[in-house]
């Protein structure tokens, strides 16, 4: 017979057990004061080319704060400011805005970099500086105010003048209710979005597996507000966050911190299980596919509703290209895959194979529509994919090359 243990707690004593068991749901997020408020307001109306940036922060608040998402887009809409997103950023703003300028997946030398080049300010809303940074700050550069909810971290690339640091949605509704009206230059850089975007993607209808095919293609797919895209991680990612299209918040899940290779399918496993009614689509290089595969088996065993893309050019594409970008000889980037196929139906998933690109969208609408867990093996030519890192896709003048860590 178990003895059970006295009570010996008063009253009083469970009263503040459970308000101390509480304190978590008492603690608010900080706000900014109004000096700071107005001091950030007059910078901005100071400006003559403002940009605002939405990074991996601002998301991932966005995620547990419901109402988050459309207090930024109101910001974007009460103050007209053109914006870009980092990749960890993509969804908190709809891209579909006509204010929208493009997505950093470098940290310089892309089409959308001639845009952070002529901002006089930059306001990055939500930037994590674990991620690999969208623009780097040089000595005599532009004027950067850092909109977070913690202070930024200064680093060697980035170390803001100002930063305004409490609840996100709170900041940019004052900001807003400071600004609206009172930017005339507010849309000075927006001259720059349509030949920005249009040659970002340039090669979106080519009769090849371009890298720019491929995202547009997936894109026909996969529907604005019901759909999730999880990457792994590759040189298809640069491709994917310049090209592809995010309306919502956590509609595209990748990793641009550590970007561990191998995650896709596990991540495709978790959204498909909580967003059993969307469609959810891993998209994984063989490489980093085959790090993982083995999760198939998970998938198939808990009925999920999930659909792998597999591009198969058995080669670590992304380190072939750094390779050769630095004249080296290739070295230990190629390998031999199994059937996949085969290997998908081994595991009691179906599989197809896609050869030519104009098979892909109709392969990828029966592998939704069937169910399941489908693998679709897609064959990339190397020089092709290749290209969409190799590409210099814009020539830049001659800048300054040190780092403010480089300057006295």
């Amino acid at each position: 017979m178990t003895r059970q243990r006295k009570n010996t707690r008063s009253p009083e004593g469970e009263k503040r057990m459970v308000k101390g068991s509480d304190l978590l749901h008492q603690f608010e997020r900080p706000i900014a004061s109004d000096a700071t408020l107005n001091q950030i307001a007059a910078r901005i109306t100071e400006a003559k080319s403002p940009l605002l940036i939405f990074g991996a922060a601002a998301s991932r608040a966005a995620a547990s704060n419901l109402g988050l998402a459309a207090d930024m887009a109101q910001f974007v809409i009460r103050t007209g400011i053109p914006f870009l997103t980092t990749q960890m950023g993509k969804g908190t703003v709809s891209e579909s805005s006509h204010l929208y300028m493009g997505t950093p997946a470098l940290s310089e030398g892309e089409d959308v970099h001639e845009v952070i080049d002529k901002a006089d300010l930059i306001l990055p809303i939500g930037h994590d500086t674990t991620e690999k940074p969208p623009f780097i700050m040089r000595k005599g550069g532009q004027e950067v105010i850092h909109i977070a909810e913690q202070r930024a971290p200064f680093e060697p690339v980035y170390s803001p003048q100002y930063q305004l640091i409490g609840e996100i949605g709170h900041s940019l509704k004052a900001l807003g209710d400071r600004l609206e009206g009172k930017l005339p230059n507010a849309q000075a850089l927006l001259y720059l979005r349509e030949p920005i975007l249009e040659r970002t993607a340039a090669r979106a209808t080519e009769d090849s597996f371009a890298l720019q095919r491929l995202v547009n293609d997936i894109s026909e797919v996969m529907t604005p507000h019901d759909s999730i895209l999880v990457l792994d991680n590759g040189q298809y990612k640069i491709s994917v966050a310049r090209n592809y299209q995010t309306n919502a918040p956590n509609t595209l899940l990748l990793d641009n911190a550590l970007a561990t290779m191998g995650a896709g399918l596990p991540s495709g496993i978790v959204a498909a299980m909580l967003y059993p009614l969307h469609r959810v689509m891993a998209l994984c290089g063989d490489g980093g596919f085959q790090m993982t595969s083995q999760e198939l088996e998970t998938a198939v065993r808990l009925k999920l509703n999930l659909v792998i893309v597999i591009l198969n050019n058995k080669d670590y594409g992304m380190i072939s290209c750094k390779q050769a970008s630095k004249g080296y000889k290739n070295f230990g980037t190629k390998f031999d895959n199994p059937d996949f196929v085969k290997l998908a139906e081994s595991y009691h998933a179906k599989g197809t194979r896609v050869e030519t690109p104009d098979d892909l969208v109709p392969a990828l609408e029966a592998a939704f529509e069937g169910g399941g867990v489908h693998v679709v093996e897609v064959a990339i030519v190397h020089s092709d994919y290749k290209r969409g890192l190799t590409d210099k896709p814009r020539s830049r003048k001659a800048k300054p090359t040190k780092r403010l860590s480089d300057l006295g």
